[in-house]
């Protein structure tokens, strides 16, 4: 059953043809008319309240379709899930970053969507995975502490916000009193004056203009001035130092967890998670800040950015599956040959939404390509006649891990 999904035009989304997102849209879409002048940001495909999805044929939503057809989720899905789809499947497409963030585990989601629903959407975690679809940037998590503690010894504006008695602190914490003594430069960070970091900010952009190379390159001044501009005086630029600066190349993936903090710097993706539109800002957005809330739930676990990526294993020839450590969802990456006439997807034991992003399938009679959006029972077997071109297919799957 194709579907006709959600489209989030949020500020730091690619324009116009630029998004990757418009153009999935378009392809699938022919009367669809984008404007040059807005921002296509994401592509929902599941049944979350703030951007359902519904059957293109009879304009069903898809929400209402599953709970009248329960065996469409699985035994195992309705077991885990109740009568709801556990995921929710995106298209990313970024020009600038998005808000430093993280989202809370369900415990802490519960307690929050009781307390301030209008802020918090539902009483669900997130943890999501990302598959970059061309070079793609983010922050995740905190960096190595010897890195951290360079930066913040060694940049007199960065340690001008987070102050003479907190550096030294963490310069001389013992293993136990560490992540006490980083949660709190955090928090100073944070929570500091705007307008000294306002100050410092300018400070630290015009001293770049006379330096060398090297030490541009070592302070990650590109970066810093890219954000700057987007988002000038915002104390989330200064978060470049803290947290673990990340690029993928195609087909790479990141695995964030609940309480981990992260952003989306620049690039296209693929984007799954659990049901969920809770999130949880400190910077780099004009958006509610909850610093209180979010250094309440923050992980402050210092490691690499290698550990944050995530390994696909092999189902068959053209199959690669994403399987993070939760059972809400799954990817699958398929990429079928030029050439290949034929392929059968997998049956799986949940319900999947299966995305084309490149190529043109023949399922049950009808013609399938480019932008394509389609719900899978569980347990149904697809046959697809792979129609000729000269790139090879691609597609994503996104199902429950169970």
């Amino acid at each position: 059953m194709e579907l006709k999904c959600t489209i989030q035009m949020y500020d730091w989304g690619k324009r116009g043809m630029n998004s990757i997102v418009a153009s999935l849209i378009k392809s699938a879409n022919a009367d669809f008319i984008v404007d040059e002048q807005k921002t296509y940001a994401e592509l929902w495909m599941g049944t979350h309240k703030n951007g359902p999805s519904y059957l293109k044929d009879t304009d069903v939503p898809l929400q209402k379709y599953i709970q009248e057809n329960i065996e469409t989720l699985g035994g195992n899905g309705v077991q885990m899930f109740g009568s709801n789809l556990s995921f929710l499947f995106k298209v990313l497409s970024i020009s600038k970053a998005l808000s430093i963030q993280v989202h809370p585990d369900k415990k802490k989601a519960k307690e929050l969507h009781e307390l301030y629903p209008d802020i918090y959407k539902d009483p669900n975690h997130k943890p999501e995975l990302a598959i970059a679809l061309c070079p793609f940037e983010a922050l995740c998590g905190f960096r190595p502490l010897d890195e951290i503690k360079d930066y913040l010894n060694n940049i007199s504006e960065l340690f001008a916000v987070v102050g003479e008695t907190n550096v030294h602190r963490l310069s001389q914490a013992a293993d136990s009193t560490i992540s006490d003594a980083l949660q709190q430069c955090f928090y100073s960070l944070m929570t500091c004056d705007s307008n000294k970091v306002t100050q410092q900010l300018r400070s630290l952009i015009d001293r770049l203009h006379n330096t060398d190379d090297s030490y541009r390159q070592w302070i990650k001044a590109n970066l810093l001035e890219r954000l700057h501009g987007d988002y000038p005086g915002d104390v989330g630029c200064f978060a470049i130092y803290l947290f673990n600066y990340v690029t993928l190349q195609p087909g790479e993936a990141i695995y964030i967890g609940p309480n981990v903090p992260h952003a989306y710097l620049s690039g296209d993706c693929i984007e799954c998670m659990a049901c969920s539109d809770n999130v949880i800002r400190a910077g780099l957005t004009p958006k509610l800040k909850d610093v209180e809330t979010l250094i309440q739930v923050l992980s402050f676990e210092c490691k690499s950015s290698s550990v944050k990526k995530i390994q696909p294993f092999r189902e068959d020839t053209f199959t690669q599956v994403f399987r993070p450590p939760v059972s809400e969802f799954a990817v699958a990456k398929i990429t079928l040959p030029p050439g290949r006439p034929s392929y059968s997807l997998k049956p799986r034991n949940s319900p999947s939404i299966l995305l084309i992003v490149g190529g043109k399938a023949k399922i049950s009679s009808k013609i399938f390509s480019r932008g394509s959006v389609l719900f899978i029972p569980a347990n149904d077997e697809v046959e697809m006649k792979v129609l000729c071109g000269c790139h090879p297919m691609l597609m994503f799957q996104a199902f429950s891990n169970v």
